[in-house]
C-alpha cells in the first residue's frame, strides 16, 4: 500500500511521536560574484544548506551531512519507501544536522551560463545495476547477491526506484571545479557554525576530504560512507590526487605539473580487488591526518570490493583511519544507497556508534 501524504494521515501517523525542534530553517554558503557577458555580476557556486536544530539537545558538536554524486540533500531527508531519513534519526537522538545540496545540486541553482557546462545523463539501467537491484545482473560484482534491502524490486516501475530516481540530476561536466565550488562552500558552513562531524556518501567523498583539508581544526570526525574511490582510477575516471580531482595538501607538497605516483598492492582477499597507493616514500597528507576518519562500507555495495584500498591509502598517508564494514556490526545485504534502504536506521546506528565511542 502506497504512503499517504495527505496531513491528516502525517498527523496521525506521527501524533504519538511528534518531532521536537527549537530552530529549522535554511542558509546559503560558498557563492561567489562573478562577471556575466550581459547579465553583469552574478552569483555562482552557491550552496543550499538546511539545518535541524533538536528540542533537547544532546552532542557538542553538529552533523553536516554531504550527499553524493547527482544526489542532493534529499538523500538523507527520507528513505526511498517514504520512511523518515537520517536527518530525522540523528535530530531524535539529539543531534543538530545541516544537510546540504552541494553547489550545482538540488535547490542550490544550476544556470549552465554561469556555474559550468552540465554533464551527460547517465543511463537509468546503470542506476538499477549499481545501486537498486545489482543482485539481479549476472555479470556483476561478487557481493552483488548478497543484495537485498532496496525498500521494492528496484526496477525503473518500482515506487521507490522512481522515488529515488526523481532526485537525481545532473553534475558540473568539470569534476574539479565541482569539488573546489564544494570545498569553498563547505568550509565556509564550518566557519559560520563551528566545530562539527562531517559525514559524506559516495562522490560527497572528494569534498569532505577538501574541506577537513581546509579546515582540519573544525572538523571533530569525517564518516565516509562508501566514498568515491577507489584511489586513483575511480568508477567515475581518473583522481590525479589520489582521492580526489581537484587539489590536496601534501607533504612533501606537489609542485606544478608534479602527479602522485602509485603502486598496486595485491588483494588482500576472496572477492576483493587490487588497490593502488602511494609510491613509497608516500607523501603524507598533514591535514587530514589532524582528523580521525572511518570508512564505512556495506555488504552488498560495489565498493565492498574496492574500499579497502581507499583505508590503505589513507593509513598509507599518515591519516588516523578505520574500517568499519557494516556485516561485521550484524548489519547485512546493504547496497551503495544505504541510506535510501529498509534498513536505514540499523546504518544510522553502526555510525552514531562510531562517534560515541570516539567521544563525541
Amino acid at each position: 500500500m502506497a504512503r499517504s501524504y495527505r496531513p491528516a494521515d502525517l498527523h496521525a501517523a506521527g501524533a504519538g511521536r511528534p518531532l521536537e525542534l527549537a530552530a529549522q530553517g535554511f542558509l546559503w554558503t560558498g557563492g561567489e560574484i562573478v562577471e556575466h557577458p550581459s547579465a553583469g555580476p552574478v552569483m555562482r557556486g552557491q550552496q543550499y544548506v538546511e539545518y535541524w536544530i533538536p528540542r533537547e539537545l544532546s552532542h557538542e558538536w553538529p552533523l553536516v551531512l554531504v550527499h553524493g554524486g547527482g544526489g542532493q540533500g534529499t538523500d538523507f531527508l527520507g528513505t526511498a519507501d517514504g520512511r523518515e531519513g537520517w536527518v530525522h534519526w540523528f535530530v531524535r537522538r539529539g543531534w543538530a544536522v545541516y544537510v546540504v545540496d552541494r553547489p550545482q545540486h538540488g535547490r542550490s541553482p544550476f544556470n549552465p551560463a554561469v556555474q559550468g557546462e552540465m554533464g551527460g545523463v547517465p543511463p537509468t539501467v546503470f542506476l538499477e545495476k549499481m545501486f537498486t537491484r545489482p543482485e539481479d545482473f549476472a555479470d556483476n560484482y561478487p557481493q552483488a547477491p548478497l543484495h537485498d534491502k532496496w525498500p521494492g524490486d528496484g526496477t525503473v516501475d518500482d515506487p521507490a526506484f522512481r522515488h529515488f530516481l526523481a532526485g537525481t540530476g545532473p553534475t558540473l561536466a568539470d569534476p574539479v571545479q565541482s569539488q573546489k565550488d564544494a570545498q569553498r562552500a563547505g568550509a565556509e558552513l564550518l566557519d559560520l557554525i563551528g566545530p562539527a562531524v562531517v559525514l559524506t556518501h559516495s562522490a560527497g567523498g572528494p569534498p569532505g576530504w577538501l574541506i577537513a583539508d581546509a579546515r582540519p581544526e573544525l572538523v571533530k570526525a569525517l564518516v565516509a560512507a562508501e566514498p568515491l574511490g577507489p584511489p586513483f582510477t575511480a568508477l567515475s575516471g581518473p583522481l590525479p590526487y589520489g582521492i580526489a580531482n581537484a587539489p590536496l595538501t601534501y607533504d612533501p607538497p606537489l609542485g606544478e605539473g608534479d602527479t602522485l605516483e602509485w603502486e598496486e598492492r595485491p588483494s588482500p582477499g576472496e572477492g576483493l580487488v587490487a588497490g593502488k597507493v602511494q609510491r613509497e616514500p608516500a607523501r603524507r597528507l598533514p591535514n587530514l591526518a589532524q582528523v580521525p576518519i572511518v570508512v564505512v562500507t556495506a555488504e552488498a555495495s560495489w565498493m565492498a570490493a574496492d574500499n579497502h584500498a581507499m583505508v590503505d591509502f589513507l593509513a598509507q598517508a599518515g591519516c588516523r583511519v578505520e574500517h568499519l564494514r557494516l556485516e561485521g556490526k550484524g548489519v547485512h545485504g546493504n547496497g551503495h544507497a544505504l541510506q535510501l534502504e529498509s534498513n536505514s536506521d540499523e546504518v544510522a546506528a553502526v555510525i552514531e556508534g562510531w562517534l560515541l565511542e570516539l567521544g563525541l
